[in-house]
């Protein structure tokens, strides 16, 4: 069992986690023909938008209710009417996401009457679907708010009634927030060699991948999940859970359907990608293809040739809390010793992660924690490039945002191949910074001083 060690600090000196009306907004992205409002202040949604843009190097669907220092002080109600009635008329979304943020939770806002509000005088907008969230940012994270938000849009869009009709071969997926759209786009693949058709919720491969669409630019999502795929979810046969983040949404979906779920910590790794194929294998009642056995014996033969290199390996991780079990599991399984492991908000499944503690708190706690131990590698994201060049470390960016990188929402870290693949990436990360101390740097190495001249080391 890990301690869980909580913050002592009054603020976070450098903030590690991003907000959950970020979280949130990110869920309704993957939903077709959405837009995100966040009853905020126009900073705040501006701030949450260029976070976005800076990720995904793509426009982003978002919208605020613009709230200001009047609005704020004597009701903001009639002004979340009318962002909804003029998205509606411009629009035409399928879902609006109506997002709390701090400034309207600290308010009191009352969101489900102001969507009364708005049903009553814009009857003829009744064919779009509303769907708050409370996602306050002084609570949780981006993970717990996309939680909130696909909770949400499973009470919302999901018949509370089970289905008495079963489509074969149809399979549900809950996607936690830290998969990329790469993953999200390798686990259909995953799910499609045992001839299953997933129905994933939600789906950021189909709306944040990078594509481009004929009509070059649309004010609403490119892709995604849509309404009326969601509302046949109660038609599957099996539901696939993927992050603890989401077990309350699985049980919500699992008490409206009646459909058995499986639930899965996450999909790197040799044994969790072993307990997700003999998952599909059960529920398709179909041997495993002769590809996916294929990448699984290149898998093993990777863990082979990096034991070495990472065995031993001092690595500090900081991360929501699903990512950093994920990474805590993959990394220990290896050999190497998490040596720091910092989590942005609370979560149950910290306490049984193979570590010593698990701190609650910002980039700060990683970069003491990482010095004070000695860290030769740090995981986080682009927050934690400053940390790693003042300590001498290397750094592997993950999570989100990583915005000095390009395809870091492409990238595929589950199944078979990503987790080869990142075994490369931490042994080749580490084999270049231990290049980098000094007793391993040759005597002929050229330096290049602030001037411009190039010197050579005296040989003597």
């Amino acid at each position: 069992m890990a301690e869980i060690v909580l913050p002592t600090k009054a603020l976070a000196v450098n903030p590690l986690k991003a907000s959950q009306p970020i979280g949130a907004s990110l869920a309704f992205l993957g939903l077709a023909q959405a837009m995100p409002l966040e009853h905020g202040a126009r900073g705040c949604t501006s701030f949450n938008k260029l976070f976005f843009m800076r990720h995904f190097r793509d426009p982003i669907a978002l919208q605020t209710t613009a709230m200001d220092q009047m609005t704020t002080v004597l009701g903001a109600d009639s002004r979340v009417v009318e962002a909804l009635a003029t998205i509606c008329d411009k629009n035409q979304p399928a879902v609006i996401g109506l997002i709390s943020t701090g400034l309207s939770e600290i308010q009191g806002a009352d969101i489900p009457r102001t969507v009364a509000a708005f049903r009553a005088s814009c009857p003829h907008h009744d064919g779009v679907a509303v769907i708050p969230v409370s996602a306050a940012d002084t609570l949780g994270c981006l993970e717990t708010g996309f939680a909130a938000a696909v909770e949400a849009m499973i009470i919302a869009l999901i018949p509370s009634a089970p289905s008495a009709v079963r489509r074969p071969g149809q399979v549900n997926v809950l996607a936690s927030a830290m998969l990329t759209p790469g993953d999200i786009e390798a686990i259909k693949s995953w799910i499609g060699a045992f001839g299953l058709t997933p129905i994933v919720l939600p789906d950021l491969a189909d709306s944040l991948d990078g594509h481009l669409i004929e009509a070059g630019f649309s004010t609403l999502t490119y892709g995604g999940t849509p309404r009326s795929a969601v509302a046949a979810m109660t038609e599957s046969v099996a539901t696939l859970v993927i992050g603890p983040s989401l077990d309350y949404a699985a049980d919500l979906l699992q008490a409206r359907t009646g459909i058995t779920d499986h639930r899965f910590p996450g999909l790197l790794g040799l044994d969790d990608c072993d307990a997700f194929t003999q998952a599909l294998a059960g529920i398709s009642d179909c041997p495993v293809p002769s590809a996916l056995e294929r990448k699984r014996a290149q898998l093993q033969d990777a863990m082979v040739d990096c034991q070495f290199q990472l065995g031993g390996a001092r690595v500090a991780v900081a991360a929501d809390a699903d990512l950093l079990a994920t990474f805590t599991r993959f990394l220990v399984a290896m050999g190497a010793e998490v040596v720091a492991a910092v989590a942005s908000a609370q979560a149950g499944h910290l306490a049984h992660l193979p570590t010593d503690s698990v701190v609650i708190g910002d980039l700060e706690d990683l970069e003491w924690l990482a010095r004070e131990h000695a860290a030769e590698l740090l995981i986080t994201n682009s927050h934690g490039a400053e940390i790693a060049r003042r300590l001498g470390t290397a750094l592997l960016r993950a999570g989100f945002p990583v915005y000095d990188a390009y395809g870091a929402h492409a990238r595929t870290w589950v199944g078979y191949g990503g987790s080869r693949q990142l075994l490369f990436d931490l042994a080749n990360l580490l084999a270049g910074h231990y290049q980098e101390i000094r007793p391993y740097r040759s005597r002929y190495r050229q330096e290049t001083p602030h001037d411009g001249k190039i010197r050579r080391p005296n040989p003597c």
